[in-house]
């Protein structure tokens, strides 16, 4: 049944967009800001192997953000995030290691419109900012103490405006470890790619 839960909220986002695409070219906002709901995608790794060959694995992430500004913007948002990665036996590791991290992602964004401003049918912007992460569960052969329970990470990336649909692509690389207390195993710090689609207005 998970394998449907990415496709069928994408299905529910976009279905109101098209229609609501219909009607109106440009984005309705509340003053000066601009509600983004939105469901996409993640690839995760990690900066060192540890004890096994560490392939990154796509995930998930569900939220919504807020832009504040028209040309130059400030956009805090909140996000549910699965970050996947497979660890594969290599030397002392005995079998492969699904690491599964769910939690709650919390990025603050500044951007800048490159074309249009936020009130444009099309428009072309580019941010940066900071990010936590709060991990909230692990998959069920790992231990959650194992872990740190936040995570903090820096962000850039582009986005994309078409009519109410935004399209966003982000590079994050984290700060602080992922293990609480590293041992004789070190996977170091996160890294990944998050694309978010969903509606503005």
């Amino acid at each position: 049944m998970r394998k449907f839960f990415v496709p069928g909220l994408a299905l529910a986002v976009f279905l109101p967009a098209i229609s609501m695409g219909q009607t109106s070219a440009k984005p309705k906002k509340a003053g000066n800001a601009q509600f983004k709901p939105g469901v996409g995608l993640t690839l995760t790794d990690w900066s060192k192997d540890g004890a096994g060959d560490v392939q990154g694995k796509a995930g998930f992430l569900l939220g919504a953000s807020v832009q504040f500004g028209r040309k130059v913007y400030i956009e805090p948002g909140i996000f549910y995030v699965g970050k996947n990665v497979e660890v594969k036996p290599v030397n002392s590791l005995p079998t492969t290691i699904k690491s599964n991290l769910n939690g709650i992602r919390v990025p603050l964004s500044v951007g800048f419109q490159l074309l249009g401003n936020s009130e444009s049918a099309f428009g072309l912007r580019a941010f940066g900012g900071g990010s936590a992460f709060f991990l909230t569960s692990v998959s069920d052969n790992l231990n959650k103490d194992d872990y740190s329970k936040t995570n903090f990470g820096l962000h850039a990336g582009a986005g994309l405006d078409i009519t109410i649909v935004y399209v966003d692509l982000a590079y994050e690389w984290s700060v602080t470890n992922i293990q609480e207390n590293i041992g004789a195993i070190d996977y170091g710090k996160t890294r990944g790619l998050y694309l978010t689609a969903g509606i503005r207005f």
